[in-house]
């Protein structure tokens, strides 16, 4: 196909009637635009920091600065020119705030669905998911995650579902459109004896010649001509910090960057190329439970498995790498004070999440084990009222905390306001926010890219870019 015809007569990356042009990039970057230009996409990695606020990027960035000397990847495409860089409107057919299913659906059908849909339409039409056009297309397709493979991201770009809650059958309907890598948590999705209808799902992906691994040395030992399952936790994987804390985690649970670098290990090599989706969804629950240390690492995480992409699109030179994130939440940000740098690094001695302590806990903790656990595990010194405060929840003496994900209904916002005048990270809330999001482009197409997008527009262009039609 002549693509120079191709894109001046379809409406290839014409968004919102506008032509897409470079952005800010005529000076610094005419080389890069000129190998990218009128090139056709082959392979095209998306990668998705869920539930990632500017002011976490921005807190990852620094503490990347201050502890290695090294700022993010994410921040150092930018400063080196080497991505366009722009926002992208992320609402919801029924809402200004969107949640991940209607975000990755927007992203997955090119139409925005309501809240908790997964590429259904507002009237109830099933809307083909991107993966699947690109797999029809002869590509190969997978996703991986460090939540459930089920859960709503990698399912807006897999499956149709009336609700996100669905994870039993959403399993079910992965096998059925035959992708080729699907690696991440939710062992209890298809499990028989997890499962509550006691379906083998694990046999039935094993019967489709796929190779179901549930470890990280099962992920290093994998036979890189079959399809692959990876369920590597019953529910999400460990957090980072959490991970880098535990030799017995670290042997099970792969990071991110290296299940990112074994999917495109496995899919690289097919002729008609590949399309990857990568999400460090526990970014985003890090944020529901105002827990920086969950929050902070697992950024960093997601920033190295980032850098894995880049380092294979700068060597290949026909991939289309996309990254972003689906929303905002909590907004937390590092605030002014004269203690607030040296707040801060204390990040640095965190050795468990907030999740991992407070779920250690039991209604018979006392005040000086609570202590000690803080300031072992996190180098904080707690006070008697602050530890009072924390204690009466394992008491019943406070009233239940609501929060998403927070099905113990722990006191993570109690923690976190506590932790604010020790860390000098503040938070708006637990829920997600309305934010316009980042979002950066490398490789063919992305000289296209223009400053301000709608959440609906990136399944177009990602499409035009590889020169898929849309059926």
């Amino acid at each position: 196909m002549n693509r120079r015809l191709f894109l001046k007569n379809g409406s290839a990356f014409t968004l919102g009637g506008a032509i897409l042009a470079p952005l800010g990039l005529k000076a610094n970057n005419l080389e890069l635009n000129e190998i990218n230009r009128n090139k056709k996409a082959k392979n095209i990695i998306m990668l998705v920091s869920d539930g990632m606020s500017s002011g976490a990027l921005n807190m990852a960035d620094l503490y990347l600065r201050r502890t290695l000397g090294k700022g993010s990847n994410w921040l150092s495409y930018y400063e080196q020119k080497k991505v366009s860089r722009g926002l992208m409107d992320m609402g919801s057919a029924n809402s200004m705030i969107t949640d991940s299913a209607a975000a990755s659906s927007s992203w997955g059908s090119g139409f925005r669905v309501k809240n908790g849909a997964l590429n259904i339409s507002p009237d109830g039409q099933e809307l083909k998911p991107i993966w699947k056009k690109f797999k029809e297309a002869g590509k190969k397709a997978g996703c991986v995650t460090t939540v459930p493979i089920t859960h709503a991201t990698p399912a807006g770009f897999l499956a149709n579902s009336k609700s996100r809650n669905s994870q039993e059958d959403i399993a079910e309907k992965y096998l059925e459109n035959d992708y080729d890598v699907l690696m991440g948590g939710g062992l209890k999705y298809f499990d028989a004896g997890l499962r509550k209808d006691k379906k083998d799902i694990l046999k039935a992906y094993s019967d489709k010649n796929y190779q179901v691994i549930k470890t990280k040395q099962a992920l290093r030992n994998v036979d890189l001509s079959k399809k692959v399952l990876g369920v590597f936790a019953e529910d999400a994987l460990p957090y980072t910090l959490d991970r880098n804390s535990d030799q017995n985690l670290q042997t099970v649970s792969p990071t991110l960057a290296e299940m990112t670098l074994k999917a495109i290990d496995l899919m690289k090599s097919h002729d008609k190329g590949f399309v990857l989706q990568v999400e460090a969804g526990r970014v985003d629950w890090a944020a529901h439970a105002n827990d920086i240390g969950g929050l902070l690492y697992d950024q960093v995480a997601f920033d190295e498995a980032l850098g894995v992409a880049m380092r294979f699109a700068e060597q290949d030179q026909n991939t289309l790498v996309i990254y972003c994130t689906d929303h905002g939440n909590a907004n937390p940000g590092l605030l002014y004070g004269k203690e607030a740098d040296k707040n801060f690094d204390n990040i640095a001695n965190f050795k468990r999440t907030n999740d991992s302590l407070l779920n250690s806990f039991k209604p018979d903790v006392t005040e000086n084990e609570l202590k000690d656990q803080f300031k072992s595990n996190q180098n904080l010194e707690l006070n008697d009222e602050e530890v009072k405060k924390i204690i009466a929840y394992y008491k019943g003496l406070s009233p239940d905390e609501d929060g998403t994900y927070n099905y113990k209904k722990l006191p993570f916002a109690t923690l976190s306001q506590i932790q604010k005048s020790k860390t000098s990270v503040g938070w708006i809330g637990t829920e997600h926010s309305a934010d316009y999001v980042e979002i950066a482009m490398f490789g063919p197409g992305s000289e296209q890219h223009i400053p301000f997008i709608k959440n609906t527009d990136l399944h177009y262009f990602m499409l035009k870019a590889a020169e898929i039609q849309n059926k």
